[in-house]
Order: structure tokens, then C-alpha cells, then sequence
């Protein structure tokens, strides 16, 4: 296992092609800095450009997930980040609504796009809190499995704020309009059984299994087709701003690039020699 040295807020470890990012501030419940917003902004562009990385699974140290940006980093990178009140520096209010603040939501919206934009699948890990821009950080994943005991709230409300971190926009995706507006206008903290229930997380698990089930979907996900499976990514986030006409069109010219690579001979022979395939990327 190879990690990465020189961040300030974030451990990041190799293995295997599967990327384990820690967010790394466990006395404050990995509430996020404006540092740990660029080092996420720069850890996922730079895990984007490496082939050799296949999976993303993102998580927190000392037991929880995040909770939220850091209430007191403005100025200074101390803070509370105690339970969901970790949720709060997003530049809104009278003494700094203007330029400053905007940029620096800007710069917390670039991690968020760096996230999305990932081509290589990505599983959030979650123990204890996700509240806040840590529910949508885990949100935008493409898999979420929770500990038993995790909990998952869209706090914004309680702190006079409004959603951010793409909530308006991974919501509605993943659970319908109707329960996002109830998760973003009540701003209840939700179990790991309920946010099941509800779609917003893929598994629940005891706490005791929660890092084996992770690892063996890593390693499955490691172990698949690079290409094919960064195209379906793509389809599947265009698609409800697609027609059907167009979702066709775009499936087809991905399938087009898959029958063109070296991955998808590699597949075809393993059917026919009865083994596991290898894939490479290419």
C-alpha cells in the first residue's frame, strides 16, 4: 500500500487500483476547511488523470463521515465541526455577501465537480455524521454504504441556510422531489434504515462489516472494464437531461468505442476460454 504524504486534512492511500481519501480531522468530525475543500479539488482532478487508479472509495477518520464545512474556518482553519453545527462557513450574510464570499463557494463547488466528474466509479463509506455538505459529498458518490449507526441530514435549514454541495441537484436523482424537499426544507437528521428506505444510501451494514463489504465491492470494481464502466457513469448522470433519442444516440457511440478497445477482445476471449477477463484500460 502506497500513501500519499503532504496534505494537511486528507490521508490518501493506494492498493491494488482501489483510492482510499480519509478525510482526516477527526476531533472535529471532518468538518471541512477551506484546505480540505482544495485538497478534495485537487486529490479527485488528480486521481482522474491515473489510469491506474479504478475506484474511489472516500471516508472519514475517528469514526464519523463529515460534518459539514467548518462553522469558525473563516479566517482561521480551527473549528467546532461538532455534529451536524459543523455545517455553516458558506459566505452568506451581511458582513461578507459580496465578491469574497462568492469565490469562496466557488472554490467549495470545485471539490464538488472534481467529485462528479470523477470517471473511475466512486463509494462513499460512511460512520456517524454526513450532514450538510458531508451528506452531499457522500450523496454525489456513486454508491453509499452506511454503518448502522450513520446518520444523514441536510442541516442547511437549521442554520438559516440553503442547500449546497450539488444537494439541488443529487437529490431530486436520487430520491424524487417531494422527499428532497422534505429532507431540505425539515432538515431532520435520518438514520442509516430510514436513508435505505428512502434510496439515499445502496446498503446498511453492522459496523463490524462495514469495511469488508466496502473492499470486496472496490476490489470487484477495480477488477472491471475502466472504460466501459466510466462511459455508463457518464450516461447514467446525463440521462435525465436527455431524451431517449439522445440517451440512444450517446449509448451507441459509447458502445462503438468499448467494440474498439483492447478491453472488450479481452472480454470476449475470457467468455470463450472459460476465465476471468483482465482488463487494462485500453
Amino acid at each position: 500500500m502506497t500513501v500519499t504524504g503532504a496534505l494537511d486534512t486528507l490521508v490518501v492511500e493506494r492498493r491494488d487500483g482501489i483510492v482510499t481519501v480519509t478525510m482526516n480531522r477527526p476531533a472535529k468530525k471532518n468538518a471541512a476547511t477551506e484546505t480540505m475543500w482544495r485538497e478534495l479539488a485537487e486529490t479527485f482532478t488528480h486521481i482522474a488523470g491515473r489510469a491506474e487508479d479504478r475506484v474511489v472509495v472516500l471516508t472519514g477518520a475517528g469514526g464519523d463521515f463529515c460534518s459539514g464545512a467548518d462553522l469558525s474556518s473563516r479566517g482561521a482553519e480551527g473549528g467546532r465541526g461538532e455534529g451536524g453545527r459543523g455545517e455553516g462557513d458558506r459566505g452568506g450574510g451581511g458582513r461578507d455577501a459580496g465578491g469574497g464570499a462568492l469565490e469562496r463557494m466557488r472554490r467549495v463547488n470545485a471539490s464538488c465537480l472534481a467529485l462528479h466528474r470523477l470517471p473511475q466509479p466512486t463509494i462513499a463509506k460512511v460512520r456517524g455524521v454526513a450532514v450538510g455538505a458531508g451528506c452531499n459529498l457522500a450523496l454525489g458518490c456513486d454508491l453509499v454504504v452506511a454503518a448502522e449507526g450513520a446518520r444523514f441530514s441536510e442541516i442547511f435549514a437549521r442554520r438559516g441556510l440553503s442547500l449546497d454541495y450539488g444537494g439541488s441537484w443529487v437529490l431530486p436523482r436520487r430520491v424524487g422531489l417531494h422527499r428532497a424537499n422534505e429532507l431540505a426544507l425539515l432538515a431532520e437528521i435520518v438514520g442509516a434504515a430510514a436513508a435505505a428506505a428512502m434510496g439515499l444510501v445502496n446498503r446498511v451494514l453492522p459496523d463490524a462489516e462495514l469495511d469488508a463489504f466496502v473492499d470486496d465491492w472496490a476490489r470487484r470494481l477495480a477488477a472491471g472494464p475502466p472504460l466501459a464502466l466510466a462511459a455508463s457513469k457518464r450516461l447514467l448522470q446525463d440521462s435525465l437531461g436527455s431524451s431517449l433519442e439522445e440517451a440512444l444516440e450517446a449509448e451507441a457511440e459509447a458502445q462503438v468505442r468499448n467494440f474498439a478497445s483492447a478491453d472488450t477482445a479481452e472480454a470476449m476471449r475470457a467468455f470463450l476460454e472459460k476465465r476471468e477477463p483482465r482488463f487494462t484500460g485500453r
